[in-house]
């Protein structure tokens, strides 16, 4: 067959066509002779009834084709379905070889012949072994952490059966490393039958086995203090440590005497923990809330100190008696509960009706008084917290509560202005300079630094260490006129001692004031040495 050699020879591989009565000259010369080569092979009635049974076969799931490769349901052999230009035994052209670096790479499978079932090949899958990533009790700890704590225990049982809760304190703190008052709670935790003795074996199967001792400190208090059922702690569970305080530490031994006083002070140090620990103010202090805090910090504090008062944070006993003693004061019937009217009076009448009004009315936190329209001890240590350090945490959400009117969570110049009124009202009785509420916020604009000059936000107060100033310019008059003032003395103490909190230098004025007070009562009334019951005053 002859034929006539034009066209531009790029597109076709004459190799791949393995035709040997075709020159490849020719085939490179004619690229669209190959296509016409397949429409004529497929035209063929052998290669349609073909495609014909491989369609029927990919439709329904099965193959024609047996183990050889022939078709079952036609009898067609491969020669046959050449186009007669073929000789009859020469074969159809095959899929060239793969080579390093071609696009037509095939890769061998490793599996069954593909034979079987050429148009739907499944593979099994691989079975990966996934290591053990949970542990009920935490990961267990290397063999060389659990056998040095397995000797420290020998070490402290040895020669003996078990040990008594008041032998139990040196395992508290040597192997638990645990602050010492919470040892009797520890060993009421272990010793589940009340048997009044804890044994090698029942420690061992508490703190090894259970995974305690490769807990960090905080995760192994919580889970002392917490109920086996609950993932929260309560004020409940802090009444036990602070018994044991009570009744261990040397800077608390003269309260044993006057068990409603210890009451009262543990009471107060479990007030302040939920205070500043529990931001979510569900009265379910979280692991994670505890782990955020500093209580762990404080209490390694005051089993180390034996002045309570050094321990500034939580279980200053002259914390407790400020905060008591300012609630004795304004509780003039001792029903201890105070109303409007009481608190109107605290700080010589420093905060106005209004804000007074949107303390009663709940809006910054929920009384625990049952008692209508009455505050509770509890009520009150929030309150004087937030009042005495308005720039800490919480004392910055419980005013901005009290300000923020239609709790849409910005302060506006309109809800400011609503506050400052009575304000502005006492300076002009007072006979006071009145600054205009145009000039005031200004000068709020200007010392919070806010995003948005049209309101203020919460984000905004916490960034600004001068925050608190804001809400005494707005309803506390006496600390007004003293930030106007700027009183020197204080301005140098504060730096003397930055760590200091404002409630800090608050609650130490106060003592030294209330003490100097009790002194001189005591002195009108003959002696200072002998306790008077028919006093008013707690002390």
């Amino acid at each position: 067959m002859e034929m006539e050699v034009v066209g531009d020879v790029t597109s076709l591989d004459s190799d791949l066509l393995q035709l040997p009565e075709l020159s490849p000259l020719a085939l490179k010369s004619n690229p669209f002779l190959a296509e016409e080569l397949f429409s004529l092979w497929l035209s063929l009635p052998e290669t349609v009834r073909l495609v014909k049974n491989l369609l029927t076969d990919a439709k329904t799931g099965t193959s024609s084709l047996n183990a050889t490769g022939n078709s079952t349901g036609i009898s067609v052999s491969t020669t046959n379905l050449l186009p007669s230009m073929f000789p009859a035994a020469s074969n159809p052209p095959l899929s060239p070889r793969s080579t390093s670096g071609s696009p037509r790479i095939v890769k061998q499978r490793s599996g069954p012949s593909s034979l079987a079932s050429p148009l739907k090949i499944v593979s099994k899958p691989v079975r990966e072994v996934v290591p053990q990533f949970y542990f009920k009790n935490g990961r267990p700890p290397p063999n060389e952490l659990t056998e040095q704590c397995l000797f420290a225990i020998c070490q402290h049982f040895y020669g003996r059966l078990g040990l008594q809760i008041h032998e139990f304190k040196a395992v508290t703190k040597d192997i638990c490393k645990l602050p010492s008052f919470l040892s009797t709670i520890l060993f009421r935790k272990i010793d589940v039958n009340n048997s009044g003795i804890v044994t090698r074996d029942q420690f061992v199967n508490y703190w090894i086995r259970g995974n305690m001792f490769t807990m960090d400190l905080a995760t192994r208090i919580y889970t002392i203090l917490k109920q086996p059922d609950c993932r929260y702690l309560t004020q409940d569970d802090f009444k036990p440590v602070l018994h044991e305080l009570l009744a261990s530490h040397p800077g608390l031994e003269f309260l044993q005497n006057t068990p409603e006083f210890q009451e009262r002070y543990a009471e107060t140090v479990v007030y302040r923990i939920f205070y500043y620990i529990n931001r979510s103010g569900t009265g379910r202090l979280t692991l994670w809330e505890l782990k955020r805090g500093n209580l762990i910090v404080a209490m390694q504090h005051v089993d180390e100190e034996e002045d309570i008062n050094k321990v500034l944070r939580y279980f200053s006993y002259e914390h407790f008696y400020v905060m008591y003693c300012k609630f004795w004061e304004l509780d003039t019937d001792h029903d201890f509960f105070i109303d409007k009217e009481n608190l109107i009076r605290y700080g010589n009448h420093s905060l106005t009706y209004r804000i007074v009004d949107r303390i009663f009315s709940q809006v910054p936190r929920k009384f625990r008084s049952k008692v209508e329209g009455k505050m509770s001890y509890e009520d009150f240590v929030y309150f004087i917290l937030s009042e005495e350090d308005k720039s800490s945490e919480p004392g910055l959400e419980y005013w901005f509560k009290c300000i923020d009117l239609d709790g849409n969570e910005v302060l506006t110049p309109n809800e400011m202005q609503f506050f400052y009124e009575e304000q502005l009202h006492r300076m002009e009785c007072m006979a006071q300079e009145a600054v205009l509420f145009e000039d005031i916020l200004c000068q709020i604009v200007d010392m919070i630094g806010a995003e948005n000059e049209g309101y203020i936000t919460l984000r905004d107060l916490r960034g600004c260490k001068l925050s608190g100033n804001v809400f005494n310019i707005l309803f506390n008059l006496n600390k007004f006129i003293a930030f106007e003032s700027r009183d020197p003395f204080l301005i140098r103490q504060e730096h003397e001692n930055p760590t200091l909190t404002e409630w800090d230098r608050f609650a130490h004025r106060e003592y030294i004031r209330l003490s100097m007070e009790e002194d001189v009562e005591d002195a009108s009334n003959g002696s200072g040495d002998i306790w008077d019951e028919s006093f008013e005053a707690p002390f």
